[in-house]
């Protein structure tokens, strides 16, 4: 498994450099100067000195090395829009909201979901599992900003139960939770009920009823050990993109997290900034993706990954 794990962390890295790369590059053919916003005139003094500050007047490719080397030391610049305020603080000051608000929605989505789609497999009722399904199918079609602007509306502005801006108190994270939430869930139930029907067709589950085991415990014991393999595969990315905060989510709710700045920084052509959380993402969904790798195996032994 260290093999394995080493290989996947080689690979992880190779994986951010390209990232790095493709954004940095990209950023660079964007139109425009991140020091030009809102059609105001600034003397070409000024800008060229902000530029000098910057390191913008050096040729592109130098800027490529000195960030990326820069980078490697957790270096990852100013912030060009924030008054030259360290990337690395901001990503400090701000993820950790983010990550309580994903935390609570990627608990509450993978209990939701798993328990929605043991009852979806398991219950004799007609009606209970079409009603799941319809949920289910809604969930997977519906984007989560919709959503969420419908909750606005219905529960803010018509009964003023919740509010909308920001989170001081712990009735705000309701509607934002719901609506970081409500597509996994979809995604959780819909795997659960297909893998735990296949497994509970399986040998194995009639040997244990043969035996006289209470069918609750067959299903514990036998049943979801095995039909949760897809939700564990699934979970790792659905954790990282939680944790790194939904960006319309963030902005509809004025949350001030990691999710906001990213959409702030693109509309600033704050280079630095932009790069800096993009490269925090990719290595949140590598990490985030290795781990789900390493629990389904321990789950299931089965599994071998060592090649």
């Amino acid at each position: 498994m260290l093999k394995y794990i080493l290989k996947r962390l080689l690979l992880g890295v190779m994986t951010i450099f390209v990232l790095a790369t493709v954004v940095f590059f990209g950023m660079k053919m964007m139109p425009g100067s991140p020091f030009s916003r809102d059609n105001k005139a600034i003397p070409a003094a000024t800008i060229q000195a902000l530029n000098e500050k910057y390191g913008l007047d050096k040729p592109v490719t130098e800027q490529y090395v000195i960030y990326i080397t820069n980078c490697l030391h957790g270096d990852f610049g100013d912030s060009i829009s924030k008054k030259g305020q360290p990337v690395a603080e901001i990503i400090a000051s701000r993820l950790p909201v983010t990550a309580k608000l994903g935390v609570i929605a990627f608990a509450f989505a993978m209990i939701t979901g798993i328990s929605l789609g043991i009852v979806s497999a398991l219950t004799r009722h007609r009606f209970v599992n079409s009603l799941i399904t319809v949920f289910a199918t809604i969930g997977v079609s519906v984007p989560g900003f919709l959503l969420a602007m419908l909750m606005m509306v219905f529960f803010s502005v018509k009964l003023g139960w919740f509010s909308i801006v920001g989170l001081e108190h712990w009735t705000s994270y309701i509607m934002p939770v719901l609506a970081l939430s409500f597509s996994p869930i979809s995604s959780i139930t819909r795997l659960t009920r297909s893998s735990l029907r296949d497994v509970m067709g399986s040998d194995y589950i009639t040997l244990a009823r043969s035996k006289g085991t209470k069918e609750i415990w067959v299903v514990i014991k036998h049943g979801l050990k095995n039909a949760l393999l897809p939700v564990i595969t699934y979970a790792g990315p659905m954790f990282a993109g939680m944790i790194t905060g939904s960006l319309v989510i963030e902005t509809l709710f004025s949350i001030p997290g990691i999710g906001k700045e990213f959409t702030n920084s693109i509309q600033n052509r704050d280079y630095t900034l932009c790069m800096g959380l993009t490269i925090l993402f990719g290595c949140l969904i590598i990490v985030m993706t290795l781990v789900s790798d390493i629990v389904a195996a321990i789950v299931d032994p089965r599994i071998k990954i060592d090649k």
